[in-house]
C-alpha cells in the first residue's frame, strides 16, 4: 500500500511538474508581418484600390489636388496608422507609424533584405534613422529608437521626383508640420 502510494505520488508529481514550455511555440510578434502589406500605400498605388482593401481613408489634410487621407492597417491584435499623400488618384508619399511591439532588428533586416543596405545612418540620443535614397524614384526614411529593448517608429516613403504639377513638398511630416500638427 506504501508502495503504490508512494508510486502514484510520484508519477503525478512529474506529471505536475513537467515543463509546460514544451506545449507553447513562441514567436516574436512581428514575424509574420510583411513588408507587402506597406506596399499597398507605395508612391504609384491607386487610391482606389487603397480604400477597397483598407476602407474609407480619413482626410486629415486638403491642399486642392493634393489630400493626405488616414487609413489604418490592422496585425494580430492592434491597428496602426498609416498616412498617404494622394495627388492625381495616386500614392506620392506615405508615413506609417509602426507598433511599438515590433521588433527594431526583425524590421530592419526585412528593409535590408528588400532594398540593400541603407545609404544614410545618423542617431540622435536613443533615436537611430535609417535612409535609403533613390530606389526606383522612391526615398524610404526608418526610424528606430530603443529603451531598454529597440522598435520601430516609422517607416516613411516619398518619391525622390514628384509628378509634373505637384504643389509642395511630398514629405507628410513637413505638411503635417505646416499644418500645426504636433504629433504624428
Amino acid at each position: 500500500m506504501q508502495k503504490t502510494f508512494f508510486l502514484l505520488f510520484l508519477i503525478l508529481g512529474l506529471i505536475y511538474l513537467r515543463p509546460s514550455a514544451v506545449l507553447g511555440q513562441i514567436e516574436p510578434p512581428n514575424y509574420n508581418f510583411s513588408l507587402d502589406t506597406l506596399g499597398d500605400f507605395y508612391p504609384g498605388k491607386k487610391f482606389t484600390e487603397m480604400e477597397k482593401k483598407y476602407g474609407k481613408g480619413e482626410l486629415e489634410i486638403d491642399k486642392g489636388p493634393a489630400k493626405i487621407y488616414k487609413f489604418y492597417v490592422s496585425h494580430i491584435r492592434y491597428k496602426f496608422p498609416v498616412f498617404v499623400n494622394i495627388f492625381q488618384g495616386e500614392s506620392v508619399a506615405f508615413f506609417a507609424r509602426l507598433p511599438s511591439y515590433f521588433l527594431h532588428d526583425v524590421f530592419h533586416q526585412s528593409l535590408i533584405n528588400r532594398y540593400g543596405k541603407q545609404d544614410e545612418y545618423s542617431k540622435v540620443a536613443n533615436a537611430a534613422n535609417y535612409t535609403w535614397n533613390n530606389k526606383n524614384n522612391l526615398k524610404l526614411i526608418y526610424q528606430g529608437q530603443c529603451t531598454l529593448t529597440c522598435f520601430p517608429m516609422y517607416l516613411s516613403g516619398e518619391m525622390v521626383a514628384p509628378p509634373q504639377g505637384y504643389p509642395g513638398t511630398t514629405d507628410i511630416m513637413k505638411e503635417f508640420a505646416v499644418e500645426g500638427y504636433t504629433s504624428l
